[in-house]
């Protein structure tokens, strides 16, 4: 059974409704979620374990579904809201961006807006060259810095701070936890991305 008979069956509709496809072929980018969110940077998808969500087109969420899944992919058997012709005229996509300047969900929303106008520039492609390196540089904090309760905040971290930034914050944070125990080294990370978000008025919290 494939993710559109999967979402038909979910919501007792016809799978004839929904556009069908060759998922490995139209999905060239599983963790660039439809709207412009980064699953790489999402806490959940660095969950272990059955709650783990693969990124917004994977099974699990394709069949659960979300407003752009369902237009875009479903309907419309396009990738991205911005490869939709309609998208400028979108009230939806624009609702869920002007969202994001002021509010997140359990995911960090604070960049979706530059995520967009990044690959508008520089394409998907340079995009997810990009997430890559954030993401490894997340998965560093959540191995050898995280002592259990600081998932949420690294990812957000990781989102929010300048990739140069990053880097930095984890190569001061390695010097300066050298042969301490992973709560010592939890709250030394802590201190300095805290320290970076000060001085560049970040907010590593998530916006409710």
């Amino acid at each position: 059974m494939n993710v559109v008979e999967l979402f038909a069956r979910a919501h007792g509709e016809e799978v004839e409704k929904y556009v069908t496809w060759d998922e490995p072929m139209r999905m060239q980018y599983p963790e660039i979620g439809v709207c412009g969110l980064s699953c790489r940077l999402c806490p959940t998808y660095h969950i272990e374990g059955e709650s783990r969500c693969g990124g917004c087109k994977s099974e699990g969420r394709m069949a659960v579904g979300c407003p752009f899944i369902t237009c875009a992919v479903k309907r419309k058997g396009i990738e991205f809201c911005w490869d939709c012709t309609e998208s400028e005229a979108c009230e939806k996509w624009r609702g869920h961006r002007e969202y994001g300047k002021k509010r997140d969900t359990f995911k960090c929303y604070q960049k979706l807006e530059d995520n967009i106008y990044f690959i508008a520039k520089n394409g998907v492609a340079e995009f997810e060259k990009q997430q890559n390196i954030r993401e490894e540089l997340l998965k560093e904090m959540l191995q050898a810095f995280n002592e259990g309760r600081s998932k949420r905040y690294y990812s957000i971290a990781a989102t929010v701070l300048e990739m140069e930034e990053l880097k930095a914050a984890l190569s001061e944070a390695r010097e300066r936890s050298k042969g301490l125990d992973i709560r010592e080294k939890s709250k030394i990370l802590h201190s300095v991305l805290d320290a970076v978000a000060a001085k560049k008025n970040y907010f590593l919290k998530l916006r409710k």
